[in-house]
């Protein structure tokens, strides 16, 4: 048995930008069911996914014990989570290569981060 660990390879989209156009989404696509099916093959998958704009989030807060929910993203940026990888690798250095390659695929910035503990595999 060996020890591995989960990473989060979060999409970091640009609010307000101009969208590929049919065409550049049609290779985006292309190129991240490719991605997926390389991490499946390589026993690295865990979970993917491209989540709805920030205008659709609601935000649920306490307040003295009553939970408030408000319309929108939890905070205003020029960036926002657009989507997620979540894989299982042997190291960061293991886990930053799908890190490029999801880079290479989503022609977007990727963030690379360790979830705490270690899996058995």
């Amino acid at each position: 048995m060996t020890n591995a660990a989960y990473y989060l390879l979060s999409v970091v989209q640009p609010a307000g930008g101009t969208p590929p156009d049919a065409e550049g989404m049609a290779r985006i696509t292309e190129n991240l069911q490719a991605y997926h099916q390389e991490l499946k093959d390589a026993g690295a998958w865990v979970f993917a996914g491209g989540l709805a704009a920030p205008s659709t989030a609601t935000v649920l807060r306490d307040k003295n014990g009553e939970v408030l929910t408000t319309d929108g993203p939890y905070i205003e940026s020029k960036e926002y989570l657009g989507g997620l990888c979540i894989v299982k690798a042997p190291d960061l250095d293991a886990a930053l290569e799908w890190g490029r390659k999801a880079l290479r695929a989503t022609t977007l910035p990727i963030e690379v981060r360790p979830f705490y503990g270690e899996v058995d595999e």
